[in-house]
């Protein structure tokens, strides 16, 4: 009996330590949304790896974060020629690299300098971890996943399971403005928020919160502008100082963990994400998704909407469309 105890308790010994022992990039990790989210990766047990990498400061942040006493091994990598360095058996990279909006500025304004900081991180991904998850921060979102998208076909290992465009910034804050108006716990509420990840194409299924929860027309209108142009609301508040970058590092992270978590084999995570959709007529939308082992085990579409949510969906297509078919000219048009 005793062998088969050893045995078994091996077993099991190796299969969390194969669970929790992910590696994980971040590319822009001295940035400001991935200094703090590089820094709740290095919290979490479910990180045994953590690679760090971006053209200036790097060094400093992974020292800085290698002295927390928590078991993530963190590695810091600088510049262009040690990019495939910090990206060799990656299981996950997420990306908030890229420069951040100005007051005044839309997410769309940023494309020129974000696609082309994209293109090539996806092109070192797709030639270094071409299995990994791919969790892509950098806005404008919209455009930066068909982006990835593109180039990771060019190397033939394009898997739309895999690349995930992170809207989950959207959810958290719908979750928290609700919860206000409420009196309620945030923790306890969640809201799906369908579409895009910028401006109008932004769209809160407060229909299908839970708990149910009901706003007369002129709040609801109120809340769901709110939920549209909160990160112009932050833009606003920092002056000149940058973008959302604590909370977009607090929702970059939860929704990395949500991925961690199913590639374990927990069942039942779902998190919204702007991925390959089949939908609606848009290529790419963000609907709630059922993760699992290998990415997207199922996506679960739109749901039952409202009357008004079916006009916000109507509004948002065509800018969607838009902003997909950008990022695809982008890489076709590529030296």
């Amino acid at each position: 009996k005793f062998p088969s105890l050893l045995r078994s308790a091996r077993h099991v010994f190796c299969q969390l330590s194969s669970r929790n022992n992910a590696k994980v990039a971040v590319l822009g990790a001295s940035g400001g949304i991935g200094q703090p989210l590089s820094l709740l990766l290095k919290n979490s047990p479910l990180v045994g790896e953590l690679s760090l990498f971006d053209i200036a400061h790097t060094p400093g942040v992974a020292a800085d974060l290698s002295h927390i006493e928590t078991r993530a091994h963190v590695t810091g990598y600088m510049g262009p020629d040690q990019l495939n360095a910090a990206l060799k058996g990656c299981d996950v990279v997420v990306i908030p690299a890229g420069v951040p909006r100005k007051p005044g500025m839309t997410r769309d304004d940023l494309f020129n300098t974000n696609a082309t900081i994209v293109a090539t991180l996806a092109d070192a991904v797709a030639r270094n971890c071409p299995e990994a998850m791919i969790c892509i921060i950098a806005n404008p979102v919209n455009s930066t996943i068909p982006i990835t998208s593109e180039v990771m076909k060019k190397y033939g290992v394009y898997n739309p399971n895999r690349v995930f465009g992170v809207t989950t910034l959207d959810i958290v804050r719908a979750n928290a403005f609700v919860a206000e108006l409420k009196g309620l716990d945030p923790a306890r509420v969640n809201v799906p928020v369908i579409g895009g990840h910028a401006g109008k194409t932004i769209i809160p299924l407060i229909s299908q919160a839970t708990p149910k929860v009901e706003f007369p027309a002129d709040q609801l209108s109120a809340l769901t502008a709110r939920i549209q142009d909160a990160g112009t609301e932050v833009v606003k508040a920092k002056a000149g100082a940058g973008s959302a970058t604590l909370s977009m590092a607090y929702a970059g992270a939860r929704f990395t963990f949500s991925v961690l978590d199913a590639m374990n084999g927990k069942e039942g995570v779902v998190e919204c994400a702007y991925v390959r959709s089949e939908e609606t007529e848009c290529k790419y939308f963000s609907t709630p998704l059922l993760l699992g082992k290998h990415g997207i085990e199922k996506n679960l579409g739109l749901g039952k909407l409202s009357a008004f949510e079916e006009n916000l969906v109507a509004d948002a297509i065509g800018e969607l469309k838009g902003s997909i078919k950008k990022g695809e000219d982008f890489v076709a048009n590529m030296k």
